[in-house]
Order: structure tokens, then C-alpha cells, then sequence
């Protein structure tokens, strides 16, 4: 009889140690704010609602993330959109944040080319990855798209007549494979690509940034700070 009563005495004993142990410790508090913030930054900075961005991350849990795991939270969202306008919305913000990469881009290759010219003046302007337009006085920027006899033949025709320029496959989706491929079918001259007399570039939304008229195949040049169709 003096242990059964034993029994309830040590179980009351321990509920208070049971009850802290349930309660969050001051690191779980913590760690949980600090992952809203995270959150909640990383949604602003992709113009997304909490909520959006809450869906994205578990998109990329999901089928999806296993298939494509490097899509950014805009491609995520609009391909997995439920209906046109969640499809729209997250078209239009990504071309606006598109539009304002390409932009700081360009700003920052024009600082680059004054910075070389000033420092090395009459020596070949060597490129660092990521800025693919040269920007030199007379070059060419001649945009393209897959599956574009017209395309092919504009840059064969600039090719022969020995101009200099930079081709930018649009809807390349990133593929080295298919830009390659691209220029075997425009029979684009090795040697011309090895010596930086053409470049060949992913679009990766320049052209849509542009917002110059009219379809593809596009032949443009830069003539005081604005691109126009040559």
C-alpha cells in the first residue's frame, strides 16, 4: 500500500519538469523569428506576398523541385499558376525584375569599358563572365530565335560582309547545348568566335528589356544611349 501511494507523489513531482519541457526554449523562439524574417525579406525582394512565397517553398518540396530544382520563386509560381491572372502577375514581375537586371547589367559594362579604356588604353578589352556585350564603338548586337530560317540567314549574310558583332539566342532557356547548336545551323565561323569578332550569348530577357519594335531576326546598334534597328 506504501508504494501505490508512492506512484502518485512522484508523478506530481514531475509534471512541472514535464511542462517545461514542452514549452519552447528561448533558441526555438528565436530560430522561428529569425526564419519569418528571412522569409518575409525574401519575398519582398521578389515583389511576393508572405503567402506566395510559403506556396513556392513548398512547390520546390514537391515534384517539381525534384524535376527543376534551381527554378527561381517567379518560374515556380507561374508554372504552377491556378488560373490566368496568377499566371499573368507572375509574367509581368518577372519581366520587370528582368528589365531591372538587365538594366543595372548594362549600367555596370559601360563603367567597365570607361575603366578599361582609362587604365589600358590601345590594349584588346578582355570581358569578365556575365558581361557579354562588348559595347565597343560600331559593334552590332543581332538578336535571334530558334527554329528561324530568316534568323540564319541575316547572320550568315553579316558574317560574310566581316562585321563584327554579338548574336543573343532569345528563348535559349540558358542551354550552352542549344546556343551551340544554333550557331552550327547559321554556320557561324569558329575562328570568328574564338577571336571575340562574333560573340554568342543567351538573351536571358535582354531583348524583351529592350522593348525595340517589330520581330526577329533583329540587327541593332547603340547610337546615343538609344538601340535602333539597323
Amino acid at each position: 500500500m506504501k508504494f501505490l501511494r508512492f506512484i502518485p507523489m512522484v508523478f506530481v513531482a514531475l509534471l512541472p519538469a514535464l511542462a517545461l519541457a514542452q514549452m519552447p526554449t528561448v533558441s526555438d523562439v528565436g530560430s522561428s523569428t529569425i526564419q519569418h524574417s528571412s522569409d518575409e525579406r525574401q519575398a519582398n525582394d521578389w515583389g511576393l506576398r508572405p503567402d506566395e512565397w510559403t506556396r513556392y517553398r513548398q512547390l520546390m518540396q514537391g515534384p517539381l523541385g525534384i524535376h527543376s530544382p534551381n527554378l527561381d520563386p517567379l518560374t515556380a509560381l507561374g508554372i504552377e499558376a491556378r488560373d490566368d491572372e496568377e499566371r499573368t502577375r507572375y509574367a509581368e514581375l518577372q519581366v520587370r525584375a528582368e528589365a531591372r537586371r538587365v538594366e543595372k547589367m548594362l549600367a555596370y559594362q559601360r563603367a567597365y569599358d570607361a575603366a578599361w579604356l582609362r587604365l589600358f588604353p590601345g590594349l584588346p578589352r578582355v570581358h569578365p563572365p556575365g558581361l557579354a556585350d562588348p559595347g565597343e564603338p560600331g559593334r552590332l548586337a543581332v538578336f535571334v530565335k530558334p527554329d528561324c530560317p530568316p534568323c540564319e540567314a541575316r547572320t550568315r549574310k553579316l558574317q560574310s560582309s566581316g562585321a563584327a558583332f554579338d548574336l543573343y539566342l532569345v528563348d535559349s532557356q540558358d542551354d550552352d547545348a542549344r546556343l551551340r547548336q544554333w550557331a552550327r545551323k547559321a554556320r557561324i565561323d569558329p575562328v570568328k568566335v574564338r577571336s571575340r569578332a562574333i560573340t554568342l550569348n543567351h538573351d536571358s530577357g535582354r531583348w524583351q528589356a529592350l522593348g525595340v519594335s517589330g520581330d526577329l531576326p533583329a540587327v541593332l546598334r547603340e547610337v546615343n544611349g538609344q538601340w535602333r534597328r539597323q
